[in-house]
């Protein structure tokens, strides 16, 4: 591929970056010198506008979103936009695509969330004929056959709320070649009580959302794990909280298990804002010696 994306990410959601393209230019500027190669905007818009003042505020910073919802972002637009920012900035964009989860869906486009599969592959077919190359999209994958779509139309697969096994189903599934680019939630607290309440703060929605319920099931969690704000050993599981040695041990399992980049996600008690200095701990902790 000719996009590097590097071995390890930051992710966050872009309700967490500033507004303004100016603010938005100098977080992504303090970003890129921390050494982080790429950057995930999670709930990206297809109008592309947070991208575009990330790639124009830096040199060398990949940016991935993560995702673009294929019912909500329309793809004429995507690919317009995809366009501009390509020939502005080759080799520094990929577009993370995904089929969303039915309530959320239809309770925004007033359209039946019906034969999802069927919907992304027209949505794909439709960038092919637009120019967007294959190489520069991936797919927000979990299942098997989603898995096995995002080996074979795109880059890869960009795996959410996943666990080191799943990683290493996937890669089982998709090959040796195709991207793979999981997510992983830490929490930088030592603290258990504390820790896991800053987890549940954010993991608790996503149990509700069957795509991601079933997943968790898939991988050998019960109901029992799924209840409520979730158990104990689910929360430990899908979100490595502790020190910088702990959180670096579970990207590393993910490495080991076959995945190509670990997009991290930094949860904290203040959710709608950028974790900047936890960023700058984490960082600092992968460009030592020791770290993956």
């Amino acid at each position: 591929m000719v996009l590097e994306v590097g071995r390890i990410g930051l992710w966050a959601a872009q309700r967490q970056w500033p507004t303004d393209v100016r603010s938005r230019a100098e977080v992504a500027a303090e970003v890129a010198a921390m050494g982080i190669p790429t950057v995930w905007i999670g709930s990206a818009s297809g109008d592309l506008e947070l991208p575009a003042a990330i790639l124009d505020g830096t040199e060398g910073l990949v940016v991935g979103t993560s995702i673009l919802n294929i019912w909500t972002e329309k793809a004429d637009i995507v690919a317009d936009h995809y366009a501009m920012l390509a020939k502005a900035h080759p080799d520094r964009l990929l577009l993370g695509f995904g089929v969303g989860h039915r309530d959320p869906v239809e309770k925004v486009t007033g359209r039946r969330w019906e034969r999802p599969v069927e919907v992304l592959l027209d949505y794909l077919d439709t960038l092919d004929e637009l120019g967007v190359p294959r190489s520069d999209q991936a797919l927000a994958a979990l299942g098997p056959r989603m898995l096995e779509i995002a080996s074979r139309r795109t880059l890869g697969a960009l795996p959410y709320l996943v666990t080191p096994e799943h990683t290493r189903r996937a890669r089982q599934i998709m090959g040796p070649d195709a991207l793979l680019a999981p997510e992983q939630m830490v929490v930088l607290d030592t603290d258990p009580g504390s820790a896991r309440a800053v987890a549940r703060q954010s993991l608790t929605r996503y149990l509700r959302l069957p795509n991601y319920a079933d997943n968790l099931r898939r991988l050998g969690f019960t109901a029992a794990d799924l209840a409520g704000s979730g158990s104990d050993r689910l929360v430990d599981a899908v979100v490595a909280w502790g020190d910088l040695d702990t959180v670096l041990g579970r990207i590393a399992e993910h490495q080991q298990a076959g995945a190509d980049h670990v997009a991290v996600q930094v949860l904290t008690s203040a959710p709608t804002q950028l974790p900047l200095a936890q960023w700058g701990r984490l960082a600092g902790a992968i460009h030592s010696p020791a770290s993956p």
